[in-house]
């Protein structure tokens, strides 16, 4: 009865085009597909070109605004007089009014949609990107507050621009941060092409205030520098002729101080938004299986590893104490060799130490037996991405010093360090980031659910037996209390020794709550494997490098171009555009690793 259905079949158009004198085969029978397939494999073939064509036209309008952008910063850099700052400022106003519109409708309009919101990815903006948005967010808000206040008061010398651009900023700030903190996991089912329109336009402005916050911080230092080599050489007091001077010393120092301070959280929050809007565009019309989200997921507990963080706890206080004394020192009127020299011995002996931990770490992997996780994951993708990307602004700067100090003297001292430093960085990087690539893309392990749910099993059993043990001490108590004759003094002595017991027997139940948690962390750290314990220990320990290794930089520190050497074989300018090319993705690189490391030693 089969075999007549089959016959009756009608056969595909593979079968009509095979020509008469092949032989059949039989293995294979093909068929035409049912009508009702075809027609939702050409749904599904329309939407899939649909998505592309609006990923392609979003994209660029961001490519074209971008340009635009771009032109005008370069036009103020290179040609102040015809294009002004004040011009920039009002093209960054008009793009972000058009962002805080789109970013108010999408809240009160589209999320709020029947159906709009049927998926949520549970990779896209964990809890420590969307705190680095509220921590550099609040930040960048006290920065232009300070900001708003020098300029108020040096209003009778400053553009009244100055005051409505940094509160226009901190409006798109508040909202962006709100709405990132919000719906950054949100897969997005209606309205695609206007999101991500919006997505778009929103990264694209965010580029632009990176942008002109490294090209105002380029200028910032290269007068500051400049100033400084001038009052070194013609040191003449009483010749001070400034036209814009403040009325208030020590208010105009605080907003200085403060601007300078706060000034590369700005950065640091750009790029941390552009990165999780680039993953919520991504995210727009895609469709979850559940069937693929995990039931049980890893959270970060500190246990089971115990040299990571005293090797990378002793990393940052030693890291600390190389900082001040630098910050104390090379930022005084002549800079001490001896400086340079103590900063980078302290890389030269962290970065092989990062470098071994990862080349064993990716040696572990390689070990293990769990398997790759090979699903659709935007999030980790874009990780992988920004990884690549952001190392190759430490990468490039050390080989531009490499050939530098190659080219003039590598034999003297602080030359060799730097020489060191140079390689050394690179290799860290290199190794760094094939140890978290390689980690992010490793399922979780199934035993650390499996111990997890045993010891949560045990400290419910272990509370169980508590109350039982308060019960039996209450009711001999009472018991005793009844037995105890209805005299005065009897039972004031009486009421004394309740106390007395009652502290007893919390002491008691304090001491063994301790044992308990002691015993628990023994028992979790030894029911490790060896492979998960090192790995524990070598991420924990490298996201506390990388924490000192971000602090460093970003608040000040920058002997790559304070120490002179490559400055004057590159040229000043020169030299000044690749240091603020490279020094803002160095930072950003290493926020980066460590939540990368994080997400390594969770699924560890």
């Amino acid at each position: 009865m089969s075999d007549n259905k089959a016959s009756r079949q009608k056969p595909c158009h593979h079968c009509k085009s095979r020509p008469v004198s092949a032989p059949p085969d039989t293995s294979t029978i093909h068929y035409e597909k049912f009508w009702l397939y075809r027609h939702c494999s050409s749904v599904q073939q329309r939407d899939r070109q649909a998505q592309k064509a609006g990923q392609l036209f979003s994209g660029l309008l961001a490519m074209n605004v971008v340009f635009l952008g771009s032109a005008f910063i370069s036009s103020v850099i290179f040609n102040h007089v015809a294009i002004t700052l004040a011009d920039v400022w009002i093209l960054l106003a008009i793009l972000k009014v058009l962002c805080l519109c789109w970013i108010i409708y999408y809240l009160l309009g589209t999320s709020r949609q029947p159906h709009a919101v049927l998926y949520r990815d549970s990779h896209a903006g964990p809890i420590w990107i969307r705190g680095s948005v509220l921590l550099f967010g609040s930040f960048s808000i006290l920065l232009n507050v300070f900001r708003i206040g020098y300029s108020a008061v040096l209003i009778q010398c400053k553009s009244r621009v100055e005051i409505v651009f940094p509160s226009i900023e901190i409006l798109f700030i508040c909202t962006q941060a709100f709405f990132l903190w919000r719906h950054s996991k949100d897969c997005i089912q209606v309205q695609h092409n206007f999101t991500r329109c919006g997505l778009m336009l929103t990264i694209a402005t965010n580029l632009l205030l990176w942008l002109l916050a490294v090209t105002n911080d380029t200028i910032h230092m290269e007068i500051e520098s400049q100033l400084r080599e001038v009052e070194q050489r013609f040191a003449a007091p009483g010749n001070e002729t400034t036209s814009c001077t403040c009325p208030n010393t020590t208010i105009c120092k605080v907003f200085q101080k403060g601007y300078i301070l706060l000034y590369p959280f700005n950065t640091e929050y750009c790029l941390v938004c552009c990165s999780v809007l680039y993953v919520m565009w991504k995210n727009v019309g895609r469709r979850i299986n559940h069937h693929h989200v995990p039931h049980i997921k890893p959270k970060f507990k500190l246990q089971g590893v115990v040299f990571g963080p005293l090797l990378g706890t002793a990393a940052v206080i030693i890291g600390i104490c190389v900082f001040m004394m630098y910050q104390i020192q090379a930022t005084g009127s002549a800079a001490n060799r001896q400086v340079f020299v103590m900063y980078y011995s302290y890389y030269i002996v962290l970065l092989p130490l990062m470098s071994v931990g990862a080349v064993i770490g990716t040696i572990i992997h390689a070990l293990e037996k769990r398997e790759l996780d090979t699903l659709k994951n935007p999030t980790r993708s874009l990780d992988v991405i920004l990884l690549m990307g952001a190392a190759l602004g430490q990468i490039g700067m050390s080989y531009f010093s490499i050939v530098a100090l190659v080219a003039t003297d590598p034999r003297d001292l602080l030359n060799s360090l730097i020489l060191s430093y140079s390689v050394l960085l690179i290799f860290q990087n290199i190794t760094q980031n094939v140890f978290i690539i390689d980690g992010l893309h490793r399922q979780p392990s199934v035993a650390a659910t499996e111990a997890r749910h045993t010891g949560h099993a045990r400290q419910h059993a272990a509370a169980s037996e508590l109350p039982g043990e308060e019960e039996s001490t209450t009711s001999s108590k009472q018991e005793h209390t009844q037995v105890s004759p209805n005299k005065e003094e009897e039972i004031e002595e009486e009421q004394n020794h309740e106390a007395y017991d009652q502290r007893r027997v919390s002491m008691l139940e304090l001491g063994q709550e301790i044992r308990k948690v002691s015993l628990s962390y023994i028992h979790s750290y030894s029911h490790l494997s060896w492979k998960r314990r090192a790995l524990r220990e070598i991420s924990f320990f490298l996201v506390l490098c990388n924490i000192i290794l971000w602090i460093m930089p970003t608040f000040g520190a920058h002997p790559v171009f304070e120490n002179g050497l490559e400055k004057s074989f590159y040229g000043y300018s020169t030299w000044f555009a690749i240091v603020n090319f490279g020094l803002p993705l160095g930072v950003f690189y290493r926020m980066h690793s460590v939540g990368g490391l994080l997400e390594v030693y969770i699924t560890a």
